[in-house]
């Protein structure tokens, strides 16, 4: 597992939930509603790529920290 670094942009989060429900042990609503990172090693590397993706408004980031590389969504060329 590489050391990913995920963020939520909260002020584009809908909190649909859709990336707690794939990922539920690392991202939770918080009290406002939107997602929140919980626990940023709670599951394996295609389980949080696979949670970012399912954001209907791509209002999360992945990036490995280790390769320096963002992950998701894929830089723009």
């Amino acid at each position: 597992m590489a050391k990913l670094s995920i963020t939520v942009n909260k002020t584009r989060c809908i909190g649909s939930g859709d990336c707690v429900e794939t990922a539920p042990t690392v991202f939770q609503l918080g009290a406002d509603g939107k997602s929140e990172v919980v626990n940023a090693t709670g599951a394996g590397d295609s389980i949080i790529i696979s949670a970012a993706r399912s954001c209907p408004v791509k209002a999360i980031t992945v990036v490995d920290e280790d390769a320096g590389v963002q992950l998701f969504p894929p830089p723009k060329k």
